[in-house]
């Protein structure tokens, strides 16, 4: 290993795209976000070191060994968050990075690329909710946040937030268009004189800085490998890689598994898996690698922890023998969870998809058992055990793998006539992750709140005889727009009662599950109104009510406590009958 004459940003990204450096399939996916980058950049415009690089001359012969992959430059979090498959021509050798990836990645994302990630409490699937980014530096102002620590104001912003508005400064500079510049005294007037502020003596010392960190400054530092014994290598590639975004053992067992898998790609089919079982078939999910990679080993009856010393060559052997099956498994996990009415923000816990897909490739379960009439009690069987399983805190947290092993080992041996409730049940509680409730837990429950995390799967168990494949919102039933202090005074509630209805309204008791369409149809509905619309025959009307513990209840806004509290007592009911018995009790029948 020696070191190398220090190069330009410049000289680094230059090579990069005449693809003179690759990355190793050792590497981790790009996982900066758009602060670290800007603050790296803010950095190397003050001048400050911001490390050393390894690389790795992989020689002609070697390089045919192994897979490499080219450096992302248009990052987007849904459509293209993955770096491209590098091809090295046969013949050939290549510079690998060993150390530095997330760096250069960046730096390449802003100088020549752009970065979109999802916007806060966007859907995923909306068309707006990733706005295309590039890096600017603002000539005129200051850093308006001083948390950030920062000397210059480097923003990610769209072409459109960058243009300025009539009357104020062009002041928004894209840092890619440093490269264009032909030297750093003229060519900057000039392009501050096109903005109209040559005046600035700061404008000019900024753009100035920022042509001096890109393309005359060398802060570049590398070191360079040259063995070309690959167990060497991955122990360097491990040691320099313990600091910094910290690499995953999944990060590791991913990389790792290209390598060793003979026939398939293991980083493009555990990407391509994870898209079609969080974007496909209508599905909203946000499974990552990890569940995929955990549910993989699973499947393949190898030890579940991340762990180096499960990487083995043998391992992995396994794994690519059962990919097929662990991603026929992982969809139709995906598609139950679906049908039960779950989607990336009411599943509150991913992992609980690793025993499903395993308990489906046990029974050999085809796509017939996603709507048999043969299978609808095992699936309703199933169903209980998710939502139980998410409605009680800490099932799955800490000791995880304990606990999916002790899962894995009741379903290798009960599995033939059905989902084993009672025996998976038994199991968990014998590693503290016992799924009864006490009288506490309940009364927690109760308390429950609008959008909560836990509160549709609550809705779910209370009301177990809906379709949740078809689309259901969690609906107020005294609807909220009505509760706002105007409104409830106008209405004729007392004033001493106002608080006791804000406190309320937002309350289990007061949700319950409603199709879409008809939640549309109810907007801000009284509910003794819109169920006299909604339900015109007496059957059907008595039916809801009766489903939904109205009966007898009074739908009145001015007898809303009452209502409330009726509510609040038959809720809790059945919910100790779903909730609080013993596995296998008479009792849990209710469910």
């Amino acid at each position: 290993m020696s070191f190398q004459t220090p190069r330009s940003i410049e000289e680094m990204l230059t090579a990069i795209h005449k693809r003179e450096y690759l990355m190793p399939a050792i590497q981790r996916e790009f996982v900066w976000g758009a602060d670290q980058i800007t603050k790296l950049v803010d950095s190397l415009m003050r001048g400050y070191p911001v490390g050393s690089f390894l690389l790795w001359d992989v020689k002609p012969e070697t390089a045919q060994s192994y897979t490499f992959y080219e450096f992302l430059t248009n990052y987007h979090e849904r459509d293209n968050p993955y770096a491209d498959k590098a091809t090295v021509p046969s013949g050939s050798g290549t510079t690998a990075v060993l150390d530095g990836q997330q760096r250069l990645t960046s730096l390449n994302i802003a100088l020549y690329g752009s970065f979109a990630e999802k916007k806060k409490y966007a859907w995923w699937n909306s068309a707006d909710a990733f706005p295309v980014k590039r890096l600017y530096l603002n000539l005129v102002d200051e850093p308006d946040d001083e948390e950030l620590g920062t000397k210059y104001d480097l923003r990610f912003l769209t072409d459109r937030e960058a243009s300025p508005a009539d009357g104020e400064a062009d002041k928004w500079f894209r840092v890619g268009a440093v490269l264009d510049l032909a030297n750093a005294g003229p060519a900057i007037m000039r392009e501050l004189e096109q903005r109209g502020i040559a005046g600035s003596a700061d404008a000019f010392q900024r753009l100035y800085d920022l042509y001096e960190a890109v393309r005359v400054l060398k802060p570049m530092n590398y070191f360079l490998v040259t063995d070309q014994d690959a167990d060497k290598v991955l122990e360097i590639f491990v040691r320099v890689n313990s600091g910094g975004t910290t690499l995953s053992y999944s990060d590791l067992l991913l990389s790792m598994a290209t390598n060793q898998w003979q026939e398939l790609d293991a980083r493009e089919e555990v990407r391509s898996l994870v898209s079609e079982i969080n974007s496909n078939a209508g599905r909203q999910f946000s499974f990552s690698k990890d569940v995929v990679l955990k549910t993989a080993l699973t499947i393949a009856d190898v030890d579940v922890r991340f762990k180096v010393t499960n990487f083995t060559q043998g391992n992995m052997a396994k794994v690519e023998a059962a990919w097929p099956q662990i991603k026929g498994a992982l969809l139709r996990a995906a598609t139950l969870l679906q049908q039960f009415g779950y989607n990336e923000r009411n599943l509150t816990a991913n992992s609980v998809i690793v025993p499903v897909a395993h308990y489906l490739h046990l029974r050999g379960a085809g796509d017939s058992y996603l709507d048999s009439t043969a299978d609808a009690a095992d699936r309703l069987a199933l169903q209980r055990w998710v939502t139980r399983s998410l409605v009680k805190r800490g099932i799955w947290g800490s000791g995880l793998d304990t606990l999916l092993t002790r899962i894995r080992d009741v379903l290798r041996t009960n599995s033939t006539n059905g989902f084993p409730v009672a025996a998976v049940e038994e199991a968990m509680a014998a590693v503290g992750k016992s799924l009864t409730f006490d009288n506490a837990e309940i009364d927690e429950l109760l308390n429950l709140k609008y959008a909560g995390q836990r509160t549709f799967s609550v809705l779910s168990v209370l009301y177990p005889g809906l379709d949740l494949s078809k689309k259901f919102h969690e609906d107020h039933i005294f609807p909220k727009s009505r509760f706002t202090k105007k409104k409830l005074l106008d209405a004729g509630v007392p004033l001493d009662s106002i608080d006791d209805y804000l406190a309320a309204v937002n309350l289990l008791p007061n949700l319950q599950l409603l199709a879409g369409t008809a939640n549309i149809e109810k907007q801000d509905g009284l509910p003794a109104e819109w169920i006299e619309t909604a339900f015109p025959s007496e059957d059907k009307r008595a039916t809801y009510l009766a489903e939904n513990d109205l009966d007898g209840l009074p739908l009145d806004l001015a007898d809303f406590t009452s209502f409330f509290e009726q509510r609040k007592q038959r809720i809790r009911t059945r919910l100790l009958a779903a909730l609080g018995t013993a596995p296998g009790a008479p009792e849990d029948a209710a469910l």
